[in-house]
């Protein structure tokens, strides 16, 4: 026969009242159901673990050495199902989310503060990358979710995508310097004689801004190229030149004039990514469930909209 845990919780009950019916109200099971059990665990063991005395039990030589490992079996299996309760109840575990660096530091922010207020309790891990190095990172079973700019050729068949945003690309320049056109508008074909700062190899904005330029009959001339996001913005306030950015990262940036681009203009695609065919850890979906919530909301960055 198979000891079963619910067997040794009726005997350390049993023990440690040294009472049948007592430890049957304390476990809130009819007296002849815990007898029937403690039976079946003594034929299990081969051995009595009670003997009965005038007024209550005391443990036999075979109980007593039981009890300390029944005690310890009973204590860890409370221990795991508290551990997976307050995982599925969101008191405790981690999420792993990864973000392009423009939206690290537009939309990421206030979602991680819903986030981090409803679920004090859950660690938050965030990496701030390139999509195509987000993706690698998804395929590596390093991440949840991505927010990722949705690539034109689609993502690994591994991995499926969510399209929550769209954002529009401006062209930043310096704030107080001679604006590019007079008009409110400017024609990418204006950009061709002017030094532009770029990304480095392998980010989503060098790769769109390359082949707009390309579209529109010119290849542009750089002043300074390798940065990311932050890099660039601040080698555009030095002057050294203009680049084409998303129009969220210009919120906080005083210095720098976003002049919109001329119709059609140029917009990336903005998505949550995830492994496919693959249920996400519960903090992980909750905070899925906060990202949407947050983009339903319309409380976005200017040039932003959702999808």
């Amino acid at each position: 026969m198979t000891v079963q845990l619910q067997q040794l919780r009726y005997f350390v009950e049993v023990a440690d009242t040294r009472h049948f019916t007592h430890a049957a109200d304390n476990l809130g099971v009819a007296q002849p159901t815990l007898s029937k059990q403690i039976h079946t665990l003594e034929a299990s063991l081969g051995a009595p673990l009670f003997e009965r005395t005038r007024g209550g039990v005391t443990l036999t030589i075979a109980g007593a050495a039981l009890l300390p490992l029944a005690r310890r079996m009973v204590a860890d299996a409370d221990a795991a199902r508290d551990a997976v309760q307050d995982i599925v109840g969101l008191r405790r575990g981690e999420v792993r989310l990864g973000a392009t660096p423009s939206l690290c530091s537009s939309l990421v922010p206030p979602v991680l503060r819903t986030f981090r207020a409803g679920h004090p309790g859950i660690k938050l891990y965030v990496s701030e990358g390139s999509s195509q190095d987000l993706i690698a990172d998804l395929l590596a079973h390093s991440l949840d979710l991505a927010l990722i700019v949705q690539p034109e050729h689609g993502v690994d068949a591994a991995l499926e995508t969510t399209e929550v945003l769209r954002e529009s690309l401006v062209v930043a320049s310096v704030a107080d310097g001679p604006p590019l056109t007079v008009a409110r508008q400017l024609d990418l074909i204006e950009l061709r004689h002017t030094p532009m700062v770029m990304f480095r190899a392998g980010y989503d904005i060098r790769d769109v801004t390359l082949h707009a330029c390309e579209r529109a009959g010119f290849t542009p001339k750089f002043a300074v190229e390798g940065g990311e996001m932050d890099a660039v913005l601040a080698f555009v306030e030095a002057g050294l030149g203009v680049a084409l950015v998303p129009s969220m990262v210009l919120a906080n940036r005083p210095l720098l004039r976003a002049t919109p681009l001329a119709p059609p203009g140029m917009r990336r695609t903005i998505a949550l990514a995830q492994r496919k065919a693959v249920v996400l850890p519960h903090a992980a979906a909750a905070l899925r469930e906060v990202v949407l919530e947050h983009i339903a909301s319309g409380q976005l960055p200017f040039g932003v909209r959702a999808m």
